[in-house]
């Protein structure tokens, strides 16, 4: 299965996920390659991306870049307004590679709806299948002011419906237990949008809970490009929404469970696992 990579590569966690699936693809021996890696920037645009361009290349990945801020620059007026010729010109450098599936991993654009139909894209998303949308904090405050019982990480496929996309994987994870219960009893009483004024991200709570979540994203992005590779998750669309096939059982369900995947991997590594 060959993989196309898209990131803007603007910090720690995108060079964190691409190490890791890298690495793990080739030493679990996974049917399946990183074919090529895009990028949103140029070289010298950032420190950021020019460290995540020269980790790409230390693992001889084919690296292409155009970018999206000289591009605007050039093109003047809000980028949404030339969102789709932008595309084009992404559609046209990587003309040369046929990718079976394509990651954002840290892909701080969002693409017109001619582009999310060429290809199938696979996002990340800090929540359960019917959890909140929106950014990573938007959904952990929106966690806390719902007291979840728990929260989880999803993969879906990148439509037009921002992070509403049909499921393909999904795993959970607790916010119960030891370590949560002193925190969500201090927040009895208090007013939560005088705790996001004053504390922000730094609240102990708020970084639990995103805690939870990221700790379990690469593992759930590997975990689900095997699956594909493997055959258990097919891609192939029916009625607008991925195939999944789990196991021995031969009806298809809608969205899998990767918990014990998850949390084995995660165990192997001195972690607790999810869910």
């Amino acid at each position: 299965m060959n993989i196309g990579w898209f990131s803007t590569g603007n910090g720690p966690g995108s060079r964190g996920l691409l190490s890791f699936v890298q690495e793990r693809l080739v030493r679990e021996g996974v049917d399946a390659r990183i074919q090529f890696v895009f990028s949103n920037r140029d070289q010298g645009e950032a420190e950021g991306s020019d460290r995540y361009m020269y980790l790409a290349r230390s693992y001889g990945l084919p690296l292409v870049t155009l970018s999206s801020t000289r591009f605007r620059r050039a093109k003047g007026g809000r980028f949404a307004d030339h969102r789709e010729e932008f595309d084009d010109l992404v559609a046209e450098r990587l003309a040369a590679f046929q990718a079976d599936v394509c990651v954002l991993a840290g892909y701080m654009l969002i693409f017109g709806p001619e582009m999310s139909r060429r290809n199938r894209f696979l996002n990340l998303h800090p929540a359960l299948p019917d959890g909140p949308v929106g950014t990573w904090q938007q959904v952990v405050w929106e966690l806390i002011r719902g007291r979840a019982a728990r929260t989880g990480t999803m993969v879906h496929l990148a439509t037009e419906v921002v992070d509403r996309g049909p499921v393909v994987s999904y795993c959970t994870a607790p916010l119960t237990g030891n370590e949560f219960a002193p925190l969500w009893n201090a927040l009895e009483g208090q007013d939560l949008s005088a705790i996001k004024e004053s504390s922000g991200e730094e609240f102990p709570l708020f970084r639990l809970v995103r805690q939870a979540q990221v700790i379990q994203e690469p593992y759930l992005l590997f975990e689900t490009l095997r699956a594909a590779a493997d055959g258990q998750v097919s891609l192939d669309e029916l009625d607008g929404r991925p195939r999944v096939r789990s196991g021995d059982n031969s009806e298809d369900s809608w969205g899998v469970c990767l918990d014990s995947e998850v949390a084995r991997l995660m165990e192997a590594d001195g972690l607790v696992g999810g869910g």
